[in-house]
């Protein structure tokens, strides 16, 4: 039913708990393989993908490029789920996602209707319960998810959209506003992140919201202001 595409660089503390929240999933059928597509990392990532069973693909580039020819190179799932090697999804969250599939195709909209999952954070106190509050308004009011909130789509609305463009970054703003607002649901499964503070400072930070605020309010496209993104 579902390929995982997971793109790694650097990511062997992450990534063996990204892959644990997928096990009950793929002992269920739901989820059918599972493809890390790493760009170039010199830990013990490969280590931690051949022992979870997943496929392996080595492509140097942005993350956009490892996207893209993870979905290429997946053959077993209509649906793809493209998840950060940083992000793990909430217990029991293939229940959810195959409800939603079973109800898009019955429905006869599953090649025009996408999903993200709602995000939460690893961290305590009240900035972490802030920066989620501010990406669930994000996402239910302009309908833009972070790429850290994972991605189900089915393969052919995939292909129709033409797929991840090779953008340095805001990949996954260009293919969310190439959904549309109107056709993507937000689950209530959760999906965890680290935390906050990965950015190098205030400036970067504020650089970075202003980048995606132009993209998402202005219509500016992704590729003009990647500069500035960073």
């Amino acid at each position: 039913m579902i390929s995982v595409i997971v793109p790694s660089m650097n990511s062997e503390a992450d990534l063996a708990h990204t892959l644990s929240a997928l096990v009950p999933a793929a002992a269920e059928g739901v989820v059918r393989e599972v493809i890390i597509v790493d760009g170039g990392s010199s830990d013990a990532t490969e280590r931690v993908a051949d022992a979870a069973g997943c496929d392996w693909l080595q492509l140097p580039g942005p993350r956009s490029k490892r996207l893209a020819k993870g979905a290429d190179c997946s053959k077993r799932g209509d649906w793809l789920l493209f998840l950060s090697a940083d992000t793990m999804l909430q217990s029991g969250w293939h229940h959810e996602a195959q409800t939603f599939i079973e109800r898009v195709q019955r429905a006869g909209s599953a090649d025009r209707t996408a999903a993200a999952f709602k995000l939460r954070f690893e961290d305590f106190g009240m900035g972490a319960r802030l920066s989620e509050m501010m990406a669930a308004l994000r996402s239910r009011i302009l309908g833009m998810p972070y790429g850290n909130q994972g991605l189900l789509i089915s393969r052919r609305f995939y292909t129709e959209l033409g797929g991840y463009r090779p953008l340095p970054e805001l990949e996954d703003l260009d293919l969310v506003k190439r959904i549309g607002r109107r056709r993507l649901v937000f689950l209530h499964s959760a999906a965890v992140s680290p935390g906050r503070g990965q950015e190098p400072g205030m400036v970067a930070s504020l650089r970075k919201s202003f980048a995606r605020f132009c993209v998402g309010m202005l219509r500016v496209p992704p590729k003009l202001v990647v500069r500035l993104h960073g």
